[in-house]
C-alpha cells in the first residue's frame, strides 16, 4: 500500500471520470440543513457559500472494484471503482474518492492541532484502538467547523483530480469514543462535509453506519458504501435508503453469496480480501460470483 494512502485491511466491522449512464440530479436544501449535535447550535459551513450543485450519482447494479489499497487497471466488468485520494481515478468509469474523515491515522495525528484530538476526563487521546487512529472531536459546531476546514481541502483534491464522489470513513466513530460524541455530532459533521463536497459537484457516499441510513437527507448522502451489509443483513436497509444505490464489499464466500442471493439483481457487489491487496500479491482476492 502506498505511504500516503489508506494504512488499513478495509474489512472492519465498525456501528469505503463520470459515466454517461449515471443520473444527474440536483442536489436538494436538505443537505445543507444539518440540526447542530452535542453542541446545541446548527452549524456553519464557512468553507463554500455556494449553491448545491448538480452532481451525478453512481449507477445502480453496476460492475464495482474496491482498490483503496491500491490502484491497479480495472477489470472489465467494473463501472464504479473507489480509490484512496492519494490515488488519481480511473479513466472513463465512475470513480469514488476515499476520505479518512473523522479519524487521524497514525501517521498523520502529529499534525492536527492538539485540541482538534478527542480526550477523555484524564486528557489522553482517545484511539481506535483496531487502526490505532486517534478520533477526531466534532463534539462542538466550532470544532466541527475547523475538522471539516482540513478534510474539505482533501476533498477538493479529490475533485481536482476529476472524482465524481467521495466516501468519508468511519462515520461511526461516535460509536467508539466511550460517549463523548453522538449520533448528532456525527450527522451534523457529515453535513458540513457533504454541503462542500456537493459545491466541488462530488456526491457522496455514507459509509457503513446503517443506524444512521434513515438520516441520509439531514446529513446531505446520495448512496452508500457498505462493508459486509450481505455478511450481517444490513443490506436491505442501504438499500431502501438510497433506492438500490448501493455499492457492497464483502470479505467472505460466505457474505458474498449470501449478498448475491437476496441483491444480486440490485446492488453492485464485490469480495475483495481484508488487506485490499494489488494484483500480484499472494492476498489478492476478487470475486463477484
Amino acid at each position: 500500500m502506498p505511504p500516503t494512502g489508506v494504512l488499513r485491511a478495509a474489512g472492519s466491522r465498525r456501528t469505503a471520470g463520470a459515466l454517461a449512464a449515471a443520473l444527474i440530479v440536483t442536489v436538494s436544501a436538505l443537505a445543507g440543513c444539518a440540526a447542530g449535535g452535542s453542541g446545541g447550535s446548527a452549524d456553519k459551513d464557512t468553507s463554500s457559500s455556494a449553491p448545491p450543485a448538480a452532481v451525478r450519482l453512481p449507477p445502480r447494479h453496476a460492475g464495482f472494484d474496491y482498490q483503496i489499497g491500491g490502484a491497479y487497471p480495472p477489470p472489465k466488468d467494473v463501472r464504479i471503482v473507489s480509490r484512496d485520494r492519494s490515488d488519481s481515478p480511473a479513466p472513463g468509469l465512475y470513480n469514488i474518492c476515499y476520505v479518512n474523515a473523522f479519524q487521524a491515522q497514525p501517521q498523520e495525528r502529529a499534525s492536527w492541532p492538539a485540541d482538534l484530538l478527542l480526550r477523555d476526563a484524564h486528557g489522553q487521546v482517545v484511539i481506535d484502538e483496531d487502526w490505532n487512529e486517534a478520533l477526531l472531536d466534532i463534539g462542538t459546531p466550532a470544532k466541527r467547523t475547523r475538522v471539516a476546514e482540513r478534510v474539505n481541502q482533501w476533498i477538493d483534491g479529490c475533485a481536482q483530480k476529476g472524482y465524481d464522489a467521495v466516501e468519508p470513513d468511519n462515520y461511526d466513530s461516535y460509536t467508539r469514543s466511550h460517549h463523548l460524541l453522538t449520533a448528532s455530532d456525527a450527522t451534523a459533521f457529515m453535513s458540513l462535509l457533504s454541503r462542500h463536497a456537493h459545491a466541488r459537484h462530488l456526491a457522496v457516499g455514507q459509509k457503513n453506519t446503517a443506524e444512521l441510513a434513515g438520516e441520509r437527507g439531514r446529513a446531505g448522502l446520495d448512496f452508500a458504501v457498505t462493508e459486509e451489509c450481505g455478511q450481517y443483513d444490513e443490506c436491505g436497509v442501504y438499500a431502501k435508503a438510497f433506492d438500490d444505490r448501493v455499492v457492497d464489499i464483502e470479505y467472505t464466500d460466505s457474505g458474498l453469496r449470501k449478498a448475491l442471493d437476496r441483491w444480486g439483481e440490485r446492488i453492485s457487489i464485490v469480495r475483495r480480501d481484508r488487506d485490499v491487496s494489488m494484483p500480484g500479491s499472494s492476498e489478492y482476492v476478487r470475486k463477484t460470483r
